[in-house]
């Protein structure tokens, strides 16, 4: 599909003749954004944003979209100042209501002939900037069926309801929850939005997840690549595939590529530099020692610059940042011990061993690393950090045990961790996050009143430790799917007669 072209931009004074046009234009605005044409969107627009409402909604609305793909604070800001702009407009132009019409009101529904049509499109406006200031907080009270609603339509509501589905399924659920993906239902809504913008950069993107998630990462590579080649005028756009290229990389045990990418982050985005650092550091950690190490990088000097890095947005430090920030001080003693895998370590974080469970030779790879790493902690001296290193390295290696179905030494694997609990001296998140992996392998295997006890454990006994919240998400995630399992378990044991 070719490129709409930037149309002239609205000038200052002009007066829009009527609301139709004005929805005319506004759609023209977004076809400019979703063909990859941001800037020249924004500008289209906004000039005609303090005194049109349609005008001020989709210049919002278009910052919402990025605000929900890039997760920047400063985006998410700037969205909701400016859809709160935008309600302030709409409430100029709605009905006004006297104390008399207000009581009459709850008597009397009004109808429709009690208002002008500018007065219902200001109602429909206001409704409209109510519902996304509302869903940039609908990932906390998880929103579906409205948002699915809204997809189902055919205004530009429908386009931002289908990015918020989409981050919902392959990013929330698949980071926050148990890794069970509805897929089907994620490619059933990007579908008709990638046939009618095949080099739509945004909807480039979700295919590309979706071919991650699916285990498909020669697919998901071809998809970010093809996304950063679709536009060039949103950096940040690129950023974002440069971190899902770097976790393919990591997939596939490239350990140069995927610092690559973690370099690449480090210098071009702000998000946060102690991760990004500490990402180059723990891929330059997985290198053979034979191996040339770019830009004469050393990991042991990275580590150490990571606590320096840290950042805090809104007087709050990021989790992942934390975490980094945690595991690197071991790095700040004159002679350190080396972190085992902490490239492999950080993709349980982020929940990578559920993409590369459904392959085999991925997970193969990953396994024999994982076996050579416990290997070489058997032949070191004992120290500080040994039980830490070994429950880390049993965690992982039980993952991916058990996604090659070896159930029984997987469980091994993850039972050990509980076992060795009061010896672990710093890694205290492997405790509940043992019992949580050895929950969901219950789980597979129908024994989900094993599996909820184990995460009400999980869940009840185990506070302050790396990376909570995202536990808890899982934790939370597992138990509604274990106890919605045992409910259907029951419904189908009650025989007909006794219904």
């Amino acid at each position: 599909m070719a490129t709409v072209g930037a149309p002239d931009t609205l000038p200052t004074g002009t007066p829009v003749s009527s609301l139709h046009e004005a929805l005319d234009q506004c759609m023209t605005a977004l076809d400019l954004f979703l063909t990859n044409q941001f800037s020249e969107a924004l500008s289209y627009l906004k000039p005609r944003t303090k005194d049109s409402m349609y005008h001020s909604l989709t210049y919002a609305t278009i910052l919402e979209m990025q605000a929900m793909m890039t997760f920047d604070p400063q985006d998410i800001l700037l969205a909701g100042n400016m859809m709160k702009e935008a309600q302030m407009l709409c409430q100029r132009h709605r009905k006004k209501s006297s104390v008399t019409d207000s009581f009459s009101n709850l008597v009397h529904r009004p109808t429709m002939d009690q208002f002008t049509e500018e007065e219902i499109h200001a109602e429909v406006c206001y409704a409209e900037c109510l519902l996304q200031r509302a869903a940039l907080t609908f990932l906390q009270d998880y929103g579906l069926l409205q948002l699915e609603e809204g997809a189902s339509g055919h205004s530009f509501r429908a386009v931002l309801c289908v990015m918020l589905l989409l981050c919902y399924h392959t990013f929330l659920i698949f980071v926050l929850g148990t890794g069970n993906v509805n897929i089907e239902e994620a490619e059933k809504l990007l579908k008709p939005y990638l046939k009618r913008y095949p080099k739509g950069a945004i909807f480039l993107f979700f295919a590309g997840r979706i071919e991650a998630i699916k285990g498909n990462v020669d697919a998901a590579v071809r998809r970010f690549e093809e996304c950063c080649e679709a536009q060039q005028h949103w950096r940040q756009f690129h950023h974002m595939c440069y971190w899902e290229l770097m976790w393919c990389s990591t997939y596939k045990g490239q350990w140069k590529a995927a610092y690559f990418y973690a370099d690449l982050l480090s210098k071009e985005n702000s998000w946060s530099k102690a991760t990004y650092i500490y990402m180059k550091a723990a891929y330059l950690s997985m290198f053979g020692k034979e191996d040339y190490k770019p830009f004469g990088d050393d990991e042991v000097e990275l580590f150490r610059a990571v606590p320096g890095l840290k950042l805090k947005i809104a007087g709050k430090s990021l989790p992942t940042e934390k975490f980094a920030i945690r595991k690197s001080r071991r790095y700040l003693s004159p002679k350190p011990i080396s972190l085992p895998i902490p490239a492999l370590e950080m993709m349980y974080i982020w929940n990578g061993y559920a993409v590369i469970g459904k392959q085999k030779e991925l997970t193969d790879g990953i396994l024999e690393i994982i076996t050579k790493a416990e290997e070489m902690l058997e032949k070191d001296p004992e120290n500080e950090y040994s039980v830490d290193d070994e429950c880390l390295v049993k965690l992982l290696k039980g993952l991916c045990l058990k996604y090659l179905g070896r159930v029984q030494e997987a469980e091994e694997n993850f039972r050990s961790i509980s076992a060795n609990e009061k010896k672990i001296k710093y890694d205290h998140y492997l405790i509940p996050n043992a019992l949580l992996e050895l929950a969901l392998l219950f789980m597979e295997q129908g024994r989900n009143e094993e599996a909820v006890k184990l995460l009400e454990t999980a869940k009840q006994n185990y506070k302050n430790y790396s990376m909570e919240s995202r536990t808890h998400f899982r934790i939370q995630a597992a138990i509604l799917q274990a106890k919605s399992s045992l409910e259907n378990g029951s419904r189908s044991m009650v025989s007909p007669v006794s219904l």
